[in-house]
Formats: structure tokens, sequence, C-alpha cells
């Protein structure tokens, strides 16, 4: 079956390469830097004996404090399933736990623990090079720039900060 698309001459495909100029350039470009951020923060991670997926939901509780598990999944990106599983293992782990929300027996929203806090800090203390490696073949400032695009480009999918 086909889609009833439009016939159009076509002027640049995708091709994921540099000097790409399809109007997918920018989201492989974003995608291919994520891969690579991602890439060096689970090698970082990996000593610690936890995941990225894990590090996001920690990073989660640290910043808003208990969270409603049905919020984790929206804050995190990742699904209901997904996020049981990793705040499952968080909890195996002592790294959080699960309380009661009082007025409310169905919601239970998961804290870190003070182990679950030593942890996180100690990947950030592991990670002081992240941004170095990351940024390693741009020009001075040229970090700066990028940070602030990025948020820039963030900020305006979500509405106002």
């Amino acid at each position: 079956m086909t889609a009833d698309v439009p016939r159009r001459t076509v002027t640049s495909r995708a091709t994921g390469r540099p000097g790409d100029t399809s109007p997918f350039a920018l989201g492989l470009l974003l995608r291919r830097a994520h891969w690579r951020a991602a890439a060096v923060i689970a090698e970082i991670l990996r000593p610690l004996d936890i995941e990225l997926r894990h590090f996001a939901v920690l990073l989660v509780l640290v910043d808003r404090g208990p969270t409603a598990q049905r919020d984790l999944v929206a804050e995190t990106g990742s699904d209901k399933a997904g996020v049981m599983r990793v705040v499952d293992d968080l909890e195996r782990w002592g790294l959080a736990v699960r309380k009661s929300v009082p007025g409310d027996r169905r919601v239970r929203a998961v804290e870190i623990t003070p182990q679950g806090l030593e942890l996180f800090d100690a990947a950030h203390v592991a990670a002081e090079s992240l941004t170095e490696r990351l940024v390693a073949d741009l020009e001075p400032g040229e970090s700066e720039q990028l940070t602030d695009l990025l948020t820039r480009l963030v900020r305006s999918e979500s509405g106002p900060a």
C-alpha cells in the first residue's frame, strides 16, 4: 500500500554525512551527538555499576525530590514498564525507595536514599573530564555556545522554562 504523497522534486536526500543539506540533517546530527554523549556517559558510569537509565532517574530525584513514578516516565522520556524496572533496580540496590503519598494510596513516590546520593556524587567526580572529552574538537568558547544553543532548542520544544 502506498500513501498518497504529493510528487515533488527532491533537492537533497538525507545521507547523515558531513555537509548533508537535507531537511533531516539537524536531527541526524543531534542523534549522532546523543549517541556519542551517551557512550561517554556509559563508560563513566560502568565502574559504578549503573547505566544511563538509572542515572537519569537519580538525576530527576536529586533535582525534584521525591517523585511519583508516573512523573518519572515523563521526566526521563522512558515508558512506564522501563521506569518500573529501573526503580526496581534502584530499590534493590538501596539507591532509592518507594514511599506512599499521603492522601492517595494508589500513588507511590520514589525517593533517593543517602547511598543513592553518594553514588550520584561519585558519578559527578568520575565525570569531571566528560565535557572536555565531548567538546575536545571545538574552539574556545564554542562549548558554551553549543550549550546555549541546545538549551534554547530544548526550551523552545517545551515552552518557556
